[in-house]
């Protein structure tokens, strides 16, 4: 897969523009072959869903805002990274908008029997942490997620624990993570 053509979409769950999960996701950025698309769920404009039900027999959104071009680019790319800090040993509440937003996905799949999204892709999630060290919730969330756009060769976890001591930049066994999941992406 190595090559230009590769595209990657990055769903960033950080509300800091230059904290730790913002510079592993531009470390890892800057590792890919090809083109990335970073949605950064503090500052974008989409909305939560709002359990409408239009997508149970229809396929589409009734929302219209920027989670229509991420839509399109789910279809088209070849790796979507779920990247975030852990609060309260889960992802952040402004990903998790972001992510409601896959329930699309899963009325295709489960209420109308179609496949939504069939470009098959691989997956990768960072974590980013200063507390307990729990990543367990927040990771079978990202899967989740990930599963439902098609991503079911997933990277094993990359976790910048204990941030409150040291930067994740400066965290040598996550920036091996993180060059792993880009040869990874690129194999």
């Amino acid at each position: 897969m190595m090559g230009s053509g590769m595209k990657t979409l990055i769903l960033n769950g950080s509300p800091r523009a230059n904290g730790d999960t913002a510079s592993l996701v531009e470390k890892l950025v800057n590792s890919l072959y090809g083109n990335s698309h970073i949605v950064n769920a503090y500052r974008c404009d989409i909305s939560p869903c709002i359990d409408c039900r239009f997508c149970r027999e229809n396929d589409g959104c009734t929302i219209h805002d920027e989670m229509q071009e991420v839509y399109s680019y789910i279809q088209t790319c070849d790796n979507i990274v779920i990247a975030s800090p852990i609060y309260f040993s889960e992802l952040t509440g402004r990903l998790l908008d972001v992510g409601s937003r896959l329930q699309r996905y899963f009325c295709a799949r489960f209420f109308r029997n179609e496949i939504p999204v069939p470009k098959t892709k691989k997956g990768a999630v960072i974590l980013v942490g200063g507390g307990d060290g729990h990543i367990e919730k927040a990771y079978e969330t990202a899967c989740i997620l990930l599963h439902h756009m098609n991503c079911y060769n997933v990277h094993e976890v990359v976790y910048s624990h204990n941030t409150n001591e040291l930067p994740a930049v400066q965290d040598e066994k996550v920036l091996q993570g993180i060059n792993s999941i880009a040869r990874f992406f690129s194999s």
